[in-house]
């Protein structure tokens, strides 16, 4: 049997059948070096019994590193957002002229950084609407032509349309966008344009998804 030794806190790790020295860390967890051992016949009543962590497969390491890489990029976004809106905000609170000229629709425009950016995340995704209108854009996508294909732009002003909130309906169409564009793509064999068409894809539901949201907007102000 073999054992993974740590002189410095008296503690030893029993290694199981088919594991090895180094599918393990190097370092106990009091920060010791590990030590390793064929065979340990008598074990000192004084030592204890310790689980070490293993090493991180490569598959882990770089899920690890992409998932680490994806943080820093969405912090970072998240910050600039938060920049610019303190920026334009005491600007327009610092200046001499705001009684005066004071226009709510400024503000608002300022405060909806904010509100853009608590939307990065998968909440307030209404999946039972997203899911069948982007099947039926990957069908129109991927069987018509022509003049047919007016019906995405329709399809993704009505999921806009369809909230109450016009930023979340907007996300919705994005969404909506981005997934029927990208199994479109697929589907056709344009892999070469992949991401292009993707990224198409959730610009139309932005640009749809406020125009049905804005539609939406001042059919309730009518009411």
């Amino acid at each position: 049997m073999s054992y993974l030794l740590c002189s410095k806190c008296k503690s030893y790790f029993k290694l199981q059948s088919g594991e090895s020295a180094k599918d393990f860390v190097d370092l106990c967890y009091c920060g010791g070096k590990l030590r390793y051992v064929e065979n340990l016949d008598i074990i000192d009543p004084q030592w204890k019994q310790i689980t070490i962590k293993k090493k991180p497969t490569k598959k882990e390491f770089l899920r690890n590193k992409i998932y680490l890489k994806i943080s820093n990029w969405k912090m970072k976004f998240k910050n600039w957002l938060i920049r610019l809106g303190n920026r334009y905000r005491n600007l327009f609170q610092k200046s001499p002229y705001r009684n005066k000229y004071y226009n709510p629709n400024y503000a608002r425009g300022v405060d909806i950084l904010y509100y853009i950016k608590n939307e990065f995340n998968l909440d307030n995704v209404q999946w039972t609407l997203v899911i069948p209108v982007a099947i039926a854009i990957t069908i129109i996508l991927t069987i018509t032509q022509g003049i047919l294909t007016l019906l995405i732009f329709i399809l993704l002003t009505s999921v806009g349309y369809l909230f109450k909130d016009q930023l979340i309906g907007t996300k919705n169409a994005i969404i909506t966008g981005t997934i029927s564009f990208f199994l479109g793509s697929l589907f056709t064999g344009s892999f070469l344009y992949l991401i292009p068409y993707t990224l198409l894809g959730a610009i139309n539901g932005a640009v749809c998804g406020w125009i049905g949201g804005y539609i939406k907007k001042l059919r309730s102000q009518r009411i």
